[in-house]
């Protein structure tokens, strides 16, 4: 398998649709219902949460308001192990979940957990990849910074929210393959807990370049603080995106979709399951929703319950398959 189609996987289901009658009666309604964020704030988890959140109740989905919970560590480890160990039957609660949790379970990353242990929700939509400097950085495109890495690896280290290994890391090493650096280990990653963190380490000059998804590094880039050089995504996104170039157009033949969703306690009950799987789905076909993905980036990607489910056991796969060839795994 290439090192792209764990990134090209993330697209592959868009348009597929789960018939849950937005209309549907349920015998439970939460109570003190609760997002946790498996990272710091400012990255693309808590921005998950925070989204869905606020538009729940906006949207009259939730009659309270839902509490975000910031709990990172691990890579999003210490979230999983708690939602499995500590809190298997609570109906009330939901985690932010993406392409970087599957790497991490696809890896082994979360010690004694797999993701059959917990219940596969939805996805709100796939985030693009992005590779970004400082604003004040001397390097404008993205073949520049990676002849640097070719020419020196030791002079550039990349900051992201993911662990080593993590999809955040991936990205890199898909754009550097791409770019004919055969020893992608040579290249060297930097990883934090999140990626608000991971850009407060490259304006702070510690790093030299910035490897997340397009919603998280947007704010930013409004503030002034990081530019873009290059989107990994097919072609060039529309609206406020369609400044940012792709690696593709550079010559840099990578794609990093990262899609982005929620899981649930394992031992949440089938009543409160689909609730959840119902509300999820009725913000995401909400015009309020899909103008919360233009705003920020997201390609659609329209999968609930099992059909979800299934993808995340397939991308989990992919992941496994890939880490191998690329030596993280065994």
């Amino acid at each position: 398998m290439n090192i792209q189609n764990v990134a090209k996987a993330a697209l592959l289901a868009v348009g597929m649709t789960l018939s849950l009658g937005l209309g549907a009666a349920f015998a439970f309604d939460p109570e003190n219902p609760e997002c946790i964020a498996p990272a710091d704030p400012g990255g693309g988890w808590d921005f998950t949460c925070r989204q869905v959140a606020k538009n729940l109740q906006d949207e009259g989905l939730i009659s309270q308001t839902m509490q975000v919970t910031n709990l990172s560590g691990g890579g999003g480890g210490v979230a999983f192990a708690e939602v499995v160990n500590k809190r298997n039957t609570d109906d009330n609660l939901i985690v932010a979940a993406s392409s970087a949790t599957a790497t991490r379970l696809a890896q082994g990353a979360y010690p004694g957990n797999t993701m059959d242990q917990v219940r596969w929700l939805a996805a709100v939509g796939s985030d693009y990849g992005v590779i970004a400097v400082a604003a004040n950085s001397p390097i404008n495109t993205l073949p520049e910074l990676l002849d640097q890495i070719k020419n020196d690896p030791t002079s550039v280290s990349i900051a992201g929210g993911s662990a080593v290994g993590g999809w955040d890391h991936l990205k890199v090493l898909i754009a550097a393959k791409a770019y004919g650096i055969d020893d992608v280990r040579s290249v060297k990653y930097i990883a934090f807990d999140g990626g608000g963190e991971a850009v407060t380490q490259l304006l702070a000059g510690s790093v030299q370049a910035f490897t997340g998804d397009l919603s998280e590094a947007k704010g930013f880039v409004d503030s002034g603080d990081i530019k873009i050089l290059a989107v990994l995504s097919p072609e060039r996104l529309g609206g406020d995106f369609a400044e940012f170039p792709t690696a593709k157009e550079q010559g840099v033949d990578a794609i990093g979709a990262n899609w982005r969703g929620f899981y649930a306690p394992g031992g949440m009950s089938d009543d409160a399951y689909n609730y959840w799987v119902n509300d999820i789905a009725t913000l995401y076909a909400s015009d309020t929703w899909k103008a919360v993905m233009d705003a920020n980036g997201l390609a659609p990607l329209n999968l609930q319950g099992e059909a979800f489910q299934s993808f995340v056991a397939n991308s989990v796969a992919s992941i496994t398959q890939i880490s191998k060839e690329i030596g993280i795994i065994q």
